[in-house]
Order: structure tokens, then sequence, then C-alpha cells
């Protein structure tokens, strides 16, 4: 049976990472939502500091290194993707948008994105909305209601914001989890995707549409 993959984005370019920290927490609260159903469940995190390297060479050249490609069908064939950056100069990172630069811009229609970042600051909380969000509805991707924004303080602060940052990571994961769940399998969509393309060819009717040449509209004009 096809498991439901889960694809997390990190571009944190520390280590120890708060970036790949929450990108850890954040496939393991999907999946913890997930666990449980008729399909097993697969998580993986992508790092993009170790690819920082092939992204511009293929910004260059136009064609991916091994290690890039993999990464790229991991995430164009996950079923839900997690996708978080570090703030940098109130947006996104260079690297973040990069590697989205170098995936075809028709590779995400569809597929639910849960959207995280992380700052040292809460003052760069709306980087998600301004940024992020903007960014993945031009890839027609669609995201899920709770984004999860973490500052420094979020993670070593008072009882409180620890756990709203929490709280705010399950509701996350449980909303992606229930996208990514009702997605179909993998050669269901092939085959609705088949019916589409003969029905875009039919206009709906099943019956193939018959094509009148041009030069015979141009006849029946009388124009000589």
């Amino acid at each position: 049976m096809e498991p439901i993959r889960i694809t997390a984005v990190s571009a944190g370019l520390g280590r120890p990472s708060s970036t790949r920290l929450l990108a850890d927490r954040l496939a393991q609260a999907t999946r913890r939502h997930l666990e449980g159903g008729e399909r097993p469940v697969e998580t993986r995190v992508v790092e993009l500091r170790d690819l920082a390297t092939d992204i511009a060479h293929n910004l260059v050249t136009g064609f991916p290194g091994p290690a890039l490609a993999e990464a790229v069908e991991a995430v164009t064939g996950a079923d839900g993707l997690i996708a978080v950056t570090p703030v940098f100069t109130a947006s996104y990172s260079g690297l973040f948008k990069s590697f989205f630069d170098v995936i075809d811009n028709t590779a995400l229609h569809g597929k639910p994105v849960l959207m995280a970042a992380t700052g040292g600051t809460p003052r760069h909380s709306l980087v998600i909305e301004h940024a992020m969000r903007p960014m993945f509805a031009y890839l027609r991707a669609v995201t899920v209601p709770t984004a999860v924004y973490a500052a420094s303080e979020d993670w070593g602060g008072v009882d409180e914001r620890v756990g709203e940052l929490s709280a705010r990571i399950e509701r996350a994961g449980q909303e992606l989890a229930e996208l990514a769940g009702a997605r179909p399998r993998p050669a269901e969509r092939a085959a609705a995707a088949g019916t589409d393309d003969v029905n875009d060819a039919t206009g709906g009717s099943g019956q193939t549409e018959t094509v009148v040449p041009f030069a015979r509209h141009l006849a029946a004009l009388g124009l000589d």
C-alpha cells in the first residue's frame, strides 16, 4: 500500500538550527495525526544547507545535480509539504526562495503546504503572511490555515510562550494531516489527470470534437 509521504524543507544554515528543530517538530506532529490510518506514513526532512552549491549551479546551468534532483523529487512527490525558513531582512531567506525557484512552477499545484518560519524577535512574525503565503499562492499550492512562527523566546522563554508554540505546532500538524490524508493515492491522481485531459479534448462530452481547418473557414467567408 502506498504510504502517505510528508516532506519537510528546512532552510536553516546553522547546526544546530532552530529552523531544523521546528521542521522536525512539525513533521512529528503531522505524523502523529496520520498514524493509525489505513496507509503507513513516511516523513523526511530536506536540509537546503547541504544543497546550496547544487542550487546555485542549477540556477546558472538549468540542470540539477543528483542530490538536488532527489530532493526536488521528494518535495514534488510528497502528499504534504512543510516549508520552514529563517527570517532574513524581513523576508524568507535567499536559499529558501532559490530552492523553490528551481522547482517547476506547476509541480506544487494542489499540494497541501504548512508554512513556518523562525526569527530572533516576534516582530517578524508577519513574514509568513506577506512573503511566504503569496509565493505558495502563486505556485497554486493549498496552504493550511495555521502557520507557525517561532521567535527565540518561544523556545526557552516562560512556560506560557513555550506552551503556545506547542499548541500551534499541534494545530498546524493536524490541519496538514487532514489535507494530506484526504489526497487521492498517486495512481488515482494519475487516472484523474488522464480523465481531465480527455474531457479537455472532448469538451466534457466524451466525444471527439470536430476541428474545422482554418482554410475552410476563410473559404466559407468568400474572401478571394
